[in-house]
């Protein structure tokens, strides 16, 4: 099935301020023109982390960073055998990276763009004048007699940029041949160019300061219409409200307009005690801050008791949702109020099912407990500058590289994050990979089941459409 935007794409670009902005209009009063990013479209900045983690890439790819110092970079998350990201920079997309976990390295896919921030030293082919035209107007493979030179450290299948003798970024593409082998040929192709895309890409310095405030009307238009909608719900059911807080950015900026409609609120945690240190951490300090009671689930033995009898989850045998949240939730829920109302950091930009979901439901598995979602409909931009525009302590493993926060070990992670978990939180990684061993021994499984993290998937059904639980 063809992937689609899960709702409109609010990126855009302001070229005066050098910032995205989430509407056609910069609070500067210049127009924004839109991003195209592949689909679903649910960008995101990129922090110090991602940028350091991006230029290390480049640098040891092409000799060179990307990201210079100073300018503002978007990621966007796209469809991929495990992680992809699409990296935009003065208006469009400027390149991605790749996660290839067959041979554990990540893999650089630059656009021509790439070339106005960086200035390539490896992987460079030179082109006669004579090839430009077809390379440019027709995306022309670059063919033995149109070759002036290659760099030493071009191999068979390599991202290489494609210049001119000048050196300026004709088209980008993989190569079809060693340097060595190259140079010998008298015919046949050296580099498959990739389809040349008209982009408008104009690089300039800015802060995430500036973002937010050339998005200060869209903030305050979302903010006033998220605060809306929870007077409405809250009205509609009076019963006892809360904020469900996961120690994610979603249920940060649920929190934050729940302030603004309503005042102080419980937080209500699940915990599965499959937490990193750091999210049981900001619940803390989130708590702290805005003087607000904590109510908290306590389910570590019940996961372990039951992977023992189901076996690990998978993304199409999510038993760990219902098991370590909704029915001790729901447990929790009866004891302390009977019934409740719940606001949730559910957005539809996360998933296709999300995106179907209505904006007020109740969980078949907890009757007691009716959710509400305020920020349904923001993308993960208006989520991160609404968090900076209030300056609210966000859980520090985004800074990290960690963009979903959740159990260490869900089953939905790539296995690009399972590789830097296992790096960074060894004895967290140890403890499940003890778990899976032993639960490998027990039933006679191959030790690829392992391995090869064969256990995240048990069938052919896609996550949408295995059941989320939020």
């Amino acid at each position: 099935m063809r992937r689609q935007y899960l709702g409109k794409n609010h990126l855009h670009w302001c070229d005066r301020c050098h910032v995205p902005v989430l509407g056609k209009k910069c609070a500067c009063g210049a127009s924004a023109r839109e991003v195209s990013i592949t689909p679903p479209g649910d960008a995101r900045p990129a922090f110090s982390a991602d940028i350091d983690h991006i230029n290390r890439i480049y640098v040891d790819y092409f000799g060179a960073p990307l990201i210079p110092e100073g300018h503002l970079a978007v990621l966007n998350k796209v469809p991929d055998k495990d992680r992809m990201e699409e990296i935009v920079m003065g208006g469009t997309v400027v390149g991605a990276i790749r996660y290839l976990p067959e041979e554990k390295k990540w893999e650089p896919l630059p656009r021509p763009a790439a070339a106005l921030y960086l200035n390539p030293e490896k992987k460079v082919v030179v082109v006669d004048d004579g090839a430009i035209p077809s390379i440019r107007e027709k995306s022309a493979s670059v063919l033995a007699p149109g070759l002036v030179a290659i760099e030493d450290s071009v191999r068979e299948g390599d991202e290489v940029f494609i210049v001119d003798r000048d050196g300026t970024c004709i088209a980008v593409g993989r190569a079809k041949t060693d340097a060595g082998t190259a140079r010998t040929l008298d015919r046949g192709a050296i580099v498959r160019t990739r389809k040349v895309r008209e982009a408008t890409c104009i690089p300039g310095p800015a802060t995430w300061d500036d973002a937010v405030s050339a998005n200060a009307t869209i903030l305050a238009r979302v903010e006033e219409e998220a605060v809306t909608f929870i007077r409405k719900v809250m009205d509609e059911h009076p019963i006892q409200a809360n904020v469900s807080y996961s120690g994610g950015k979603d249920s940060l900026a649920t929190l934050l307009v729940t302030l603004r409609a309503a005042g102080p609120l419980p937080l209500l945690f699940a915990d599965t005690g499959l937490e990193f240190e750091e999210t049981y951490a900001n619940v803390n300090d989130v708590a702290t801050h805005y003087g607000l009671e904590v109510i908290r689930t306590d389910t570590a033995e019940e996961f372990w008791t039951t992977m023992d009898r189901e076996g690990p989850p998978a993304v199409d045998a999510r038993w760990c949702c219902k098991v370590c949240k909704l029915l001790p939730i729901k447990r929790l829920i009866e004891t302390e109020w009977g019934e409740c109302l719940s606001f949730i950091g559910q957005r539809k930009y996360e998933s296709f099912k999300r995106m179907k979901s209505p904006r007020v439901w109740r969980n078949g598995y907890v009757g007691c407990q009716v959710s509400a979602a305020p920020i349904q409909h923001w993308t993960a931009m208006h989520v991160w500058l609404y968090i900076f525009r209030e300056q609210a302590p966000f859980n520090i493993l985004y800074s990290r590289r960690i963009d979903r926060i959740g159990c260490y070990m869900c089953p939905s992670s790539d296995w690009a994050t399972f590789e830097y978990i296992m790096e960074e939180y060894p004895d967290l990684w140890r403890t499940w990979d003890d778990a899976l061993n032993g639960y490998k021994e027990k039933h006679g499984l191959p030790d690829i089941w392992v391995e090869q993290a064969l256990w995240r998937k048990r069938g052919d059904t896609d996550e949408d459409d295995a059941g989320s639980y939020t």
